[in-house]
């Protein structure tokens, strides 16, 4: 049997460039060192209309129940401005005790550390260890999420695949490895509001219909109060607005329309259709044309604190001493979709570099990183035998 190194495969996986929806060869040198564990690995590439094709991976060891599942990501952001990369984003250098490149915090560093740790529960238990360990692997979570995890998910649940817990390995921490768990996230509603009116002349505004004036109440309405003081797992529900735009170069002209954008992020106390509703009768208050178009990238879920969370808790404060607080703060992540299936949770590198130049880990954090996958895999085989 493979014995797998967390650091190596970590910075292989960095030397591909896999910038979404690319996988530059990542997912195959994933695939080649979970194949020498034994695993079987599925190659999914899905497809849609005006999206580009992506590739993902299912692997599992073992054929019976339970099957504990690692999930994460294989695609990253782009690097953005290179001259403010000390190294190639792409290089994977080590210097200082702490491994640089795109995606050594989110995620392939995690995802190296669930192989290393897979490595070592097979060294201690073999192959027959009263279940089996599955790998779901996307490219596309850092884009538009179409032909990722969802259809992974659908795939594998066609092909008789279950799913009895999952852990996702997000950047989950702030400071310190330790500190977060999360065991759920907001919902995230984005709204496009357009405002029409009648285009004139400012020196004749009966002549006209400013939009402008009536966005601008609307607008108003929609912020003025709170929308909720939260609930017991997550913080008040909040809209921002992200940009208005007229579009309008003339201090004379009244516009014939304006246009805002906002998101909408939210807790259990809604969902996505009251939030329409809302959204609906409080811009119908204001009167007047507009249009709404809503697109949700996904609906509030809460795994709810028991076995799963309380054996990863358990695995983190018995290597780093941090009792972790059990969060659903940030954006959102695929866990939205793999909450359908079992319960899921996240816990994975500390995020502070994620999507920035120099982004990095410390060489430390990968091996405490990899001690806690494999604790979790111990405890979760123990109660399940």
């Amino acid at each position: 049997m493979a014995t797998i190194n967390a650091l190596d495969l970590t910075r292989a996986m960095i030397a591909c460039p896999s910038v979404t929806p690319e996988d530059g060869g990542t997912q195959k040198v994933l695939q080649d060192a979970l194949a020498g564990l034994g695993f079987t690995c599925h190659n999914q590439t899905f497809s849609d209309d005006n999206t580009p094709d992506v590739s993902n991976l299912y692997a599992r060891l073992g054929s019976t129940s339970p099957n504990f599942c690692f999930a994460g990501h294989t695609d990253v952001v782009p690097v953005g401005d290179l001259d403010s990369w000390e190294d190639d984003p792409f290089s994977a250098e080590v210097k200082d005790g702490m491994l640089y490149g795109r995606g050594a915090a989110d995620m392939k560093s995690a995802i190296a550390c669930f192989a290393e740790a897979t490595s070592r529960f097979l060294e201690n238990h073999g192959s027959d260890f009263g279940g089996s360990i599955s790998f779901l692997i996307t490219g596309d979570e850092e884009g538009p999420a179409i032909n990722g995890t969802r259809k992974l998910l659908e795939w594998a649940k066609a092909e008789g695949e279950v799913l009895d817990a999952c852990l996702v390995g997000e950047p989950t921490n702030l400071t310190e490895l330790g500190e977060m768990i999360k065991i759920g996230r907001r919902g995230s509603l984005n709204g496009t509001l357009t405002v029409h009116g009648v285009q004139g002349h400012t020196a004749y505004p009966h002549l006209g219909d400013n939009p402008i004036h009536r966005l601008v109440k609307m607008l108003s309405v929609l912020t003025n109060e709170p929308m909720d003081d939260g609930t017991d797992h997550f913080q008040a529900s909040t809209l921002q607005i992200s940009t208005v735009d007229v579009g309008n170069p003339a201090s004379n002209v009244i516009p014939a329309k304006a246009i805002a954008v906002f998101n909408i992020r939210y807790n259990d106390l809604h969902t996505s259709a009251t939030l329409e509703s809302w959204l609906r009768k409080k811009l119908d208050a204001v009167g007047g044309e507009y249009d709404l178009n809503i697109y949700v990238s996904g609906e509030s879920f809460l795994t709810q604190p028991g076995p799963l969370s309380k054996i990863i808790a358990g695995a983190v404060q018995s290597v780093t001493g941090n009792a972790p607080e059990l969060s659903t703060t940030g954006g959102t992540s695929d866990a939205r979709f793999i909450k359908d299936y079992c319960p899921v949770a996240e816990f994975g590198p500390i995020g502070q570099t994620m999507h920035k130049s120099n982004e990095c880990i410390a060489v430390q954090d990968l091996a405490a990183l990899t001690d806690i996958y494999t604790a979790v895999l111990e405890r979760f085989f123990e109660k399940s035998s």
